[in-house]
């Protein structure tokens, strides 16, 4: 596989040395005190600050005393350094030339373990402006508008004829090319989704809107297993909609309903009606369960991107997208430690399906984000900052980079 280039460099994959990973192992579900709970884990009402989070990181000096109250049953987390004002993270913008195409991506922090944040259907890596500051303070971030997302190009799906070009695939190759031309390391995927599809709205209800970028972090660890360190999950999809899901006598109608967004006048006033600053901010109310968090920013930083040239057939060949692999055929080929958290509160992907997903022995554990919906990173970061943060140091342990053989 050829990978992309920055510059006028080309990094064939087969010239790149990565270091052996420990063979596959059973992994022993966590039973030990953490630092948000025993046994069963789950995390609640710690102090919100949607500012600076909460930090676990070594790097920000918090002391960090976790105790059991008796009466909750949940782990208590005591910050003594809260008075001191947290360093200032800069957040830089920059494009990747990946096959030609221009991608937009964020990043931010000179130190420490690399991460990289991937967002969900719809959404861009704007998406993770509360989490990129607080985490860069102990990590390399970086946050990718994956193609035909945010601002990175949109190429017309028209233009590849019959093959498919928005696919887990697609983006999983461009996800592993992205460590090796830009961040140059080994690193952990940090996912969500953010599928729009309304309980209320008819109009909204009927189309198969799920997709879902846990998925894509999957596929990129199952494709290159030697790139990806570990992944935390948030919300991944069900994917309930999946065309092997569906009854056989309803498949036919779901390809005579996506075939008609596709090839008429349908799907263009569809998406009109839903890319309206009103759509955006509703359905972004029903994947929020603490909807003071849906702001104007968010409405824009969401609407703005799906306003450009080529956004419309990006988005229906998205929502039409109905194939491809199940997060449960992935789990099982799935090397690296999983961690799987959970907003409770979501309302389009039930958490008791969810908690199917761990009995896979990639799954390290599964952690319940109390009164959260469908994107805990934006609605409440100070429960995912450290959380990622206490993820990716049990297993962060010294490794080779990435680097190019010379010979």
């Amino acid at each position: 596989m050829n990978m992309g280039s920055t510059g006028n460099s080309t990094l064939p994959l087969s010239k790149l040395e990565f270091p052996s990973l420990n063979p596959r192992r059973t992994r022993k579900k966590l039973t030990t005190p953490t630092p948000f709970g025993f046994g069963t884990q789950s995390i609640s009402n710690l102090s919100r600050n949607t500012t600076t989070g909460l930090s676990l990181s070594t790097g920000h000096y918090y002391a960090i005393r976790c105790c059991l109250d008796n009466s909750s049953n949940i782990g208590v987390i005591e910050d003594p350094a809260k008075d001191i004002s947290p360093p200032q993270v800069q957040v830089k913008t920059s494009t990747w030339n990946w096959r030609g195409y221009s991608i937009r991506y964020q990043c931010a922090g000179s130190s420490g373990p690399a991460l990289v944040l991937v967002h969900g259907f719809g959404a861009n890596s704007d998406h993770w402006r509360k989490n990129i500051p607080v985490l860069a303070r102990s990590h390399r971030v970086f946050s990718i508008d994956l193609i035909g997302y945010g601002y990175s190009d949109k190429p017309n799906p028209r233009d590849f004829g019959v093959n498919s070009f928005y696919t887990f695939e697609t983006w999983a190759s461009q996800l592993n090319e992205f460590c090796v031309d830009v961040v140059k390391d080994k690193a952990f995927f940090i996912c969500n989704s953010i599928g729009d599809n309304s309980k209320n709205d008819a109009h909204i209800r009927k189309i198969p809107f799920r997709f879902h970028e846990g998925v894509v972090g999957l596929q990129a660890a199952v494709m290159e297993p030697k790139i990806c360190r570990g992944i935390t999950i948030l919300n991944i999809s069900l994917r309930m909609l999946h065309i092997t899901k569906q009854p056989w006598y309803g498949r036919p109608l779901i390809r005579s309903f996506q075939s008609l967004l596709r090839n008429t006048a349908v799907g263009k006033f569809f998406f009109k009606s839903v890319a309206t600053p009103e759509s955006v901010r509703s359905i972004l109310s029903q994947c929020y369960h603490d909807t003071s968090q849906v702001t104007e920013e968010l409405v824009q930083s969401i609407l703005l991107p799906g306003l450009e040239p080529g956004a419309v057939d990006v988005f229906l060949e998205f929502i039409c997208y109905s194939g491809g692999p199940l997060p449960e055929e992935l789990l099982p080929q799935v090397k690296c430690p999983v961690l799987i958290a959970w907003g409770d509160k979501d309302p389009w992907e039930p958490i008791e399906l969810g908690r199917a997903y761990n009995k896979f022995d990639s799954v390290e554990d599964f952690i319940v984000l109390h009164n959260v919906g469908h994107c805990p990173q934006d609605e409440a970061p100070h429960l995912v900052n450290p959380l990622v943060e206490s993820f990716v140091a049990r297993h962060a342990t010294p490794q080779p980079s990435i680097s190019v053989n010379d010979t």
